[in-house]
C-alpha cells in the first residue's frame, strides 16, 4: 500500500526523488544497498551534500539553518532517502543535539555550535550510557564538580557510537549526589581533545569498530558548555531521547528491507517453487508487512500531532518498540530466505572493493552481519522493556 499525500506533498516527494537520483554518488548507494561499511569520508560527503542543498537539518527552524519543512515533509524526506539507499545522516549533532540547543541552549551557544554542526566542523557523539546506567539512565555516575569557571569531569561512558571519529561529545553528568537521581544531572558539552579524555574501541560481533568506551580523568570543561541550568539536564535528556526513539523506528529502512526481501523470496526456490509461495514463509512475510503498514499510519499520526513544534511522548516509545521488532523480523526472514548462503560471515566482504567474497548471492555477504547488528535495536535508546514501562505510566497511569 502506498502512502497517501496531497498534490503538494507529492510534488515535494518528486523533488526529493530527483535530488537523490541526481546528486547521490552511485558508489555510495551501491555500498548502502549491499550492506557494506561506510567510512568517515563517505558519511562526511553525504553530510556536505545535504548541507549544500539546505536539507541537512530537517528538524530545525529556518532561522537556525533548517529548511522550514513541516512534519510530513520531514517524513517524506527520510522515507525516500531510505528507499533510495542513501547513506544515513549521522544523527548525534543534527537530529539530537541540535534540537536540544535550539530549545534549551542560550543564544551564544546557538550562534557558536549550530553553524558548526551544519558545516561539519564538529563531529558529535553521545555520552549517555555507562556500565551501570543503560536503560536506567538516571543512574549515571560520571561526575562534574564545579571549580571556578570550569567543571572537573571524572567517569566513564560506553557504547559510544562512532566516538572514534568525533571531536565533541554531549554528556549527562552527575552534579549533585544529594537529591533524587533525576534532579542531580546536568547536560555538558565536552571537547574530546581535552587532556584526560581517552577513547577505547569495542569491536562488535560483525568485526566492526562502531562503538567505544570513553573515559574522563580530571577533564576540565568550561562552565559555558553547560546547556540549560545546572542539575536540570534530565529535562534535556528526555527531550533528546524522544527524537532518538522516534528515529529508531526506521519506517523507510524497513520499507527498503521489505522490498529487498521480496526480491530474494521470489527468486529463491523451495521444492521447485519460489519461496514466496511457501505457506509458512508467506504468512510471516504478510504479518511483517501488515505490521509495517500499521506503523506507517501511526508514525504519520504522531508527527502530525506534534506539528506545532512539540516532541512526542509515549508515542515515541510505541514507535521504538514496533519499529525495532519489525526491523529485526525482516533481517531474520532475510537470513531464512537465503538458507545456507546466510551462514558464512566474512568481514572483509563488507569492505571496499569486495563484492561477494565467494559466499553466494551478493546479498548474502551482509545478511549475517545485519542480523546480528540489528539485535541491538531493541536495546539501545532505552530497551523495549523500559519503553513498555514508560507507556504504562504515561498512558495507562500505572
Amino acid at each position: 500500500m502506498d502512502l497517501s499525500f496531497t498534490p503538494e506533498e507529492q510534488a515535494f516527494r518528486a523533488e526529493v526523488q530527483r535530488f537523490l537520483a541526481d546528486k547521490v554518488p552511485a558508489r555510495l548507494t551501491a555500498r548502502v544497498q549491499g550492506g557494506k561499511h561506510l567510512g568517515k569520508a563517505d558519511l562526511q560527503a553525504w553530510h556536505a551534500l545535504l548541507n549544500d542543498q539546505g536539507w541537512l537539518a530537517s528538524h530545525w527552524p529556518e532561522q537556525y539553518g533548517g529548511p522550514g519543512w513541516n512534519t510530513v515533509q520531514k517524513f517524506i524526506f527520510d522515507h525516500e532517502c531510505a528507499l533510495a539507499h542513501a547513506p544515513r545522516t549521522i544523527p548525534f549533532g543534527v537530529n539530537m543535539l541540535g534540537p536540544v540547543l535550539i530549545k534549551y541552549g542560550n543564544e551564544a551557544q546557538k550562534q557558536h555550535w549550530l553553524p558548526r554542526i551544519l558545516s561539519g566542523a564538529d563531529w558529535w557523539c553521545q555520552g549517555y550510557s555507562e556500565p551501570g546506567a543503560g536503560s536506567d539512565l538516571a543512574s549515571v555516575k560520571t561526575s562534574a564538580v564545579r571549580s571556578g569557571d570550569h567543571y572537573l569531569v571524572n567517569g566513564q561512558k560506553t557504547w559510544t557510537t562512532l566516538g572514534q571519529h568525533a571531536n565533541m561529545i554531549f554528556c549527562l553528568v552527575r552534579t549533585d549526589r544529594d537529591v533524587k537521581p533525576q534532579e542531580g544531572i546536568s547536560f555538558l558539552l565536552i571537547d574530546m581533545a581535552t587532556p584526560g579524555v581517552e577513547v577505547r574501541p569495542i569491536i562488535t560481533l560483525d568485526g566492526e569498530h562502531e562503538v567505544n568506551e570513553v573515559f574522563f580523568t580530571d577533564v576540565k570543561v568550561p562552565v559555558d558548555n553547560l546547556v540549560g541550568q545546572e542539575n536540570q539536564g534530565w529535562t534535556c535528556a528526555k527531550y533528546l531521547l524522544t527524537y532518538e526513539r522516534t528515529n529508531i523506528a526506521g519506517v523507510g529502512f524497513s520499507d527498503a528491507a521489505l522490498a529487498r526481501l521480496k526480491v530474494i523470496a521470489a527468486r529463491t526456490l523451495k521444492n521447485g517453487h519460489p519461496l514466496a509461495r511457501d505457506p509458512l514463509f508467506a504468512a510471516r512475510l504478510a504479518r511483517v508487512e501488515i505490521d509495517l503498514e500499521n506503523m506507517k499510519t501511526t508514525n504519520l499520526r504522531v508527527i502530525t500531532a506534534v506539528a506545532g513544534g512539540g516532541a512526542p511522548g509515549a508515542e515515541s516509545s510505541m514507535l521504538k518498540i514496533r519499529g525495532t521488532e519489525i526491523r529485526q523480523e525482516l533481517t531474520a526472514l532475510t537470513r531464512r530466505a537465503m538458507g545456507p548462503y546466510a551462514l558464512p560471515f566474512i568481514e572483509e566482504s563488507l569492505q571496499e572493493g569486495d563484492d561477494q567474497a565467494g559466499v553466494g548471492p551478493q546479498e548474502a555477504a551482509s545478511a549475517a552481519a545485519q542480523y546480528f547488528n540489528n539485535r541491538k535495536l531493541s536495546i539501545f535508546g532505552g530497551s523495549n522493556e523500559i519503553q513498555k514501562n514508560i507507556i504504562s505510566k504515561m498512558i495507562l497511569g500505572l
